[in-house]
């Protein structure tokens, strides 16, 4: 995941990028990598031809391992985060994203440094995935100064600009707007970013979120909305929430080319990956994805989740886990028991670590409530 070039920047006045020199520079850009853009499909496609997966390349056997430890990792800590939740050591809510792991470690191999991500408030696989230290990550769960947010933000006030993560947001659906504002700062900078804008079933039929999609369209910004549908807004079936039956046409009345995708697959998940951030990295405008995945959990760590069955949840686990899936395409390809079993202790450990960490750490100091404020004079 080596950077790529960047394309033609024009001269700059105090700066900041003039309006012609930044439509040349998208010219530029959009002529250098035509070739190697898959077209855009539109709105208008059957949905059999729309979705990702069933054709997707396999990933080599090193991306593969990565992509299992990732997932893994992910996975290990949010069972520690809700072991931790049961002990009384996370207060408040907390939103675990066991289940949909593929989802954002797939996507996240198909951006460079330098693109950017943000989401709601079931972030912590996000930020794992985005190489955010579990250490600062399982700190800040627990309310103790060594979290990134120096223990007085929980799960939805982290962010790691270094990283390229822009936070997890408790009002649904507001960081679809905050991400289109994020892709039109590099649409108006004239580089050649990308921004992932993830959100969930439940908030895509909100009114902020086709705004959004209006203006990523007009203008043409380089965002990739990414639908997590895991088939539960909070405890409502989507069947029961959504008069459209396949989200991944929700932009179709703005033209925004959509695809659904096979989200417990994180091969299908790259492949649908690369090609939504490459044609936002062109200069063609918004992308679309509806991830169909699933989470094991409730809603957040307080819901008994009485509204599905464990007969629904276990057929899932059993059948379309999404690393259970990549351990026997890994071990299709040679890789050994021994050596996953090898990963899965080295990760437990990490884990194990991140939970010390953050259960030795001291809370805040009094002083911090004074800090971190804005204050207009």
């Amino acid at each position: 995941m080596t950077g790529l070039p960047m394309g033609a920047i024009a001269a700059k006045e105090d700066g900041v990028v003039s309006k012609e020199g930044m439509m040349a520079a998208r010219q530029a850009k959009s002529v250098s990598r035509a070739s190697s853009v898959p077209a855009a499909r539109s709105g208008s496609e059957p949905a059999a031809r729309r979705r990702a997966g069933k054709t997707a390349p396999a990933l080599d056997r090193e991306a593969l391992l990565a992509a299992y430890a990732k997932m893994l990792l992910i996975r290990r800590f949010e069972e520690k985060a809700g072991q931790l939740y049961g002990m009384g050591l996370i207060g408040g809510f907390c939103h675990l994203y066991i289940g949909q792991e593929a989802v954002v470690t797939g996507m996240q191999m198909a951006l460079e440094p330098g693109d950017q991500v943000i989401t709601s408030y079931r972030d912590h696989g996000h930020m794992i995935a985005c190489d955010m230290d579990p250490r600062g990550v399982m700190a800040e769960l627990t309310g103790r100064s060594g979290g990134y947010s120096h223990g007085k933000g929980g799960s939805m006030h982290m962010f790691s600009k270094e990283k390229g993560f822009y936070g997890g947001h408790g009002i649904v659906g507001a960081q679809v707007s905050l991400g289109t504002g994020l892709a039109f700062a590099n649409h108006y900078r004239g580089n050649d970013r990308v921004t992932l804008a993830y959100f969930g079933e439940g908030a895509s039929n909100q009114g902020q979120v086709f705004e959004s999609f209006n203006l990523a369209a007009l203008m043409k910004l380089p965002v990739v909305f990414i639908i997590e549908n895991n088939r539960y807004g909070m405890g409502t079936s989507v069947e029961r929430a959504s008069a459209s039956r396949d989200l991944s046409q929700n932009g179709a009345p703005w033209h925004i080319p959509g695809m659904q995708v096979d989200g417990m697959d994180v091969m299908a998940v790259k492949a649908a990956g690369d090609r939504a951030v490459a044609h936002c990295r062109a200069g063609n405008g918004p992308f679309l994805l509806e991830m169909k995945t699933y989470r094991y959990r409730g809603h957040s760590m307080s819901d008994p989740a009485k509204y599905r069955t464990r007969e629904e949840v276990q057929k899932m686990r059993t059948e379309h886990d999404c690393i259970d899936l990549a351990r026997k395409a890994l071990e299709g390809l040679g890789e050994s028991e021994a050596s996953l079993k090898k990963i899965d202790d080295e990760i437990k450990a990490r884990v194990q670590d991140a939970a010390v960490f953050a259960q030795e750490s001291p809370e805040p100091d009094e002083a911090e409530l004074w800090t971190d404020i804005l204050v207009e004079g």
